[in-house]
């Protein structure tokens, strides 16, 4: 089965504390070691510091833009190091196998990818694994995305 085309990496930043303002706003976590400077100093940080999932967000943005939101089955994040103000951040993601789900629903081209999200030090600061659908060719039954096309949910799978 043909395995996706990767997309380019996408960069992010430098960000910001607004960046992570914004974030605890439409998240509701509004932990003030994410956003005061003195309560984060007291607990022992140099500084503020991103809340993690804002990360884990701009992970699923990628993946999704890349194989299409309708078509998410599975979502795993691994946290492994702070963000902080200033930061550059580089978002990656590579296909690590295409596969044909066989079900009493019938069958289902899957693919899995395993992103990241890396500080401009190297540190990856995230790390994610997904699983989505790709659409199965009628004739060889197999998953036959073009390159940088988004495959989209069909109404029998929805």
């Amino acid at each position: 089965m043909p395995v996706p085309a990767t997309p380019p990496a996408r960069g992010y930043g430098p960000v910001t504390r607004t960046d992570f303002v914004r974030y605890q706003g439409a998240s509701g976590d509004m932990n003030p070691i994410h956003h005061d400077e003195v309560f984060a100093r007291a607990a022992g940080f140099p500084s503020p510091f991103s809340v993690g999932m804002w990360q884990a967000s701009l992970l699923g943005t990628y993946a999704t833009d890349w194989l299409g939101g309708p078509n998410v089955r599975d979502f795993r994040i691994r946290f492994l190091a702070q963000v902080w103000p200033g930061d550059v951040l580089t978002l990656e993601g590579v296909p690590l196998r295409t596969y044909v789900l066989e079900s009493a629903d019938g069958r289902e081209g899957r693919v899995d990818i395993e992103l990241t999200c890396r500080r401009q030090t190297g540190d990856t600061a995230v790390t994610a694994w997904a699983t989505f659908v790709l659409p199965l060719d009628a004739a060889a039954g197999d998953a036959t995305p073009e390159a940088g096309e988004r495959p989209e949910t069909t109404e029998e799978q929805a």
